[in-house]
């Protein structure tokens, strides 16, 4: 390459190549080696090509921003070997003969093992990507984005519609039996979820959308029947079994307002053997749940589940009064504790592990064509420094249940609140804002803003009754706000009084109040009294299993995994 043509910046295929002798390179990074991408194991933090250019930086934009052009460096001459140097004719010398310095060549084995192992390595991360490369022709292709007009902007991140369909027709028999998935396999949407990337890859946001929501969609052409359609009201499950993805992603984006750039549909036979690729995922219970129709079964405390006992577990709707809401917090939970799963077992730092993953997760997808290998060392590139901490969820704020004629019950937006939802993950904010400093807290049944609490001082200590019901408040407890002082002073062991009816709130109160004493009281009400004694030692942090107990806002990952 002449002096012309190395200060001239080269591009290819939309990105900048820097050439260079050695090249230090991060784990996983894709380089070009003569023109053909290759992934770098996560062994070979440098890349050394001493006697020609055959390393090319290549630093791939996760979320479409391309890199800053960097020219390219001339390329110094080769040296020559000194066994390559012209000997010098022997001059005549009249004098005396006098004993020459023998000049001992050693050979460059430094610079030829750096040559083999860059070799090596290139070879390696060639292998790598290869075998990432042949996952695209696994996936399953669908183009949810066909004919798409008046689009919202792009916004910053990347934003993924993760929708869960029904696939039961691919399961065995056995496994249908064992986990109650008779029935026959509905056209349908279980799962809605909007993943928000951050635009520095340090954040994942997930939202859940309700299925039974109240959604518009846009006229389109029934995918089964043909047949034209108008704009008309429906469930938003009910847009997938009419339209497909395309008006999946058109219904959503019309409801957010957020620009969808991949489509992912994961089915249940997917979603079992992902769960088991990783070894389980460990989920936490604060009580016994059980729900007839999907056979799930767990005793108080902790669980590794597998795939099955996993499908059981988000597909769950009878555990409690709270239906599909309910069930959405436990998807929630889960994915964060999936996300525990894989990064702290090191599947997403262990190349091979990580093909395994994707291998078993995208044989049995859907994706747009634009989700491919390159998508998927990207996304591995970007979680490497996840745990559940780095992820957040939330669910759509939900302003009301309503019974639409030939719809039936649905749930209906706050759209106030909706809109500053979607604005924020538009805006690439975090959700749930910064929290410096947080505890783990201890997992109870009941949300602390649905207990009521009246404190009494029954001490004669001055402003217990104040400390008390203000880190109670800070906890998330409904107190009054105005402590009182007790009947009896000399209280040495503080008690909570409750109705037997609102039980599972006191075991809550218990909870924060580590170590005081519940008496039952037939006909108090719903509102618990705490009379504080002198063995009062502060307040335990205490969250809901179920985020949407009225809970506002989103929650981190770390905090709806197991403590």
């Amino acid at each position: 390459m002449g002096e012309r043509d190395a200060r001239r910046p080269l591009r290819c295929d939309g990105q900048q190549i820097v050439w260079a002798y050695g090249v230090r390179v991060p784990p996983f990074a894709v380089v070009r080696l003569l023109g053909v991408p290759v992934l770098c194991p996560p062994f070979s933090p440098v890349v050394l090509c001493p006697s020609f250019p055959l390393s090319s930086l290549l630093s791939p934009p996760l979320f479409g921003r391309p890199p800053a052009e960097v020219p390219l460096l001339p390329m110094p001459p080769p040296s020559r070997s000194p066994r390559h140097r012209p000997v010098p004719r022997p001059r005549p010398n009249p004098g005396p003969r006098t004993r020459q310095p023998v000049v001992v060549v050693r050979p460059r084995w430094g610079l030829r093992l750096a040559t083999v192992l860059s070799m090596l390595v290139l070879g390696a991360g060639a292998i790598g990507h290869a075998a990432l490369t042949s996952l695209d022709t696994r996936i399953n292709r669908v183009d949810p984005f066909r004919d798409m007009k008046n689009r919202p902007a792009a916004g910053h991140g990347m934003n993924i519609l993760v929708v869960g369909t029904d696939g039961r027709d691919r399961i065995g028999a056995e496994e249908k039996e064992k986990y109650r998935l008779g029935g026959a396999p509905c056209h349908c949407t279980d799962t809605i979820m909007l993943v928000h990337l951050s635009d520095d890859s340090g954040r994942a946001s997930v939202v859940s959308l309700p299925r039974d929501s109240y959604a518009e969609v846009p006229e389109h052409t029934d995918e089964n029947t043909g047949k034209h359609h108008a704009a008309h009201p429906v469930k938003l499950n009910a847009a997938y079994a009419e339209g497909g993805p395309s008006l999946t992603v058109r219904t959503v984006e019309h409801m957010t307002k957020v620009k969808i750039d991949h489509y992912l549909e994961v089915d249940f036979t997917s979603f079992m053997k992902t769960v088991d690729a990783v070894g389980g995922v460990e989920i936490c219970t604060a009580r016994p749940m059980a729900d007839r129709y999907t056979g799930l079964a767990l005793t108080a405390g902790r669980h590794r589940l597998n795939g099955g006992q996993a499908l059981q577990y988000v597909r769950s709707r009878h555990v409690d009064g709270a239906a599909d809401l309910g069930r959405m917090g436990r998807q929630q939970r889960f994915v964060a504790a999936l996300i525990q799963q894989a990064s702290s077992s090191g599947v997403l730092l262990n190349p091979v592990r990580f093909r395994e993953v994707a291998a078993t997760m995208l044989g049995s997808v859907r994706a747009d064509e634009g989700f491919g290998s390159d998508e998927m060392l990207a996304l591995g590139a970007a979680m490497r420094g996840f745990s559940a901490a780095s992820s957040e969820f939330t669910s759509v704020p939900i302003g009301a249940m309503e019974t639409v004629p030939g719809i039936g019950a649905t749930v209906k937006w706050d759209t106030a609140k909706a809109e500053r939802l979607f604005r924020m993950v538009r805006e690439d904010k975090p959700l749930a804002g910064a929290r410096p400093g947080k505890k783990r807290a201890r997992l109870v049944e009941v949300s602390p803003r649905q207990i009521r609490v009246q404190v009494y001082n029954g001490t004669g200590r001055d402003g217990l009754g104040r400390t008390v019901d203000a880190a109670l408040r800070s906890t998330g407890f409904a107190t009054t706000r105005a402590p009182l002082n007790g009947a009896a002073p000399g209280v040495e062991r503080t008690y909570v009084t409750y109705d037997p009816r609102w039980d599972r709130s006191a075991r809550t109160l218990a909870t924060a109040l580590r170590g005081c004493e519940l008496r039952a009281a037939p006909g108090q009400g719903p509102t618990l009294r705490v009379v504080a004694g002198a063995d009062y030692a502060g307040v335990v942090p205490v969250r809901a299993q179920d985020a949407y107990q009225g809970e506002p806002g989103a929650v981190t990952g770390d905090e709806v995994t197991c403590p």
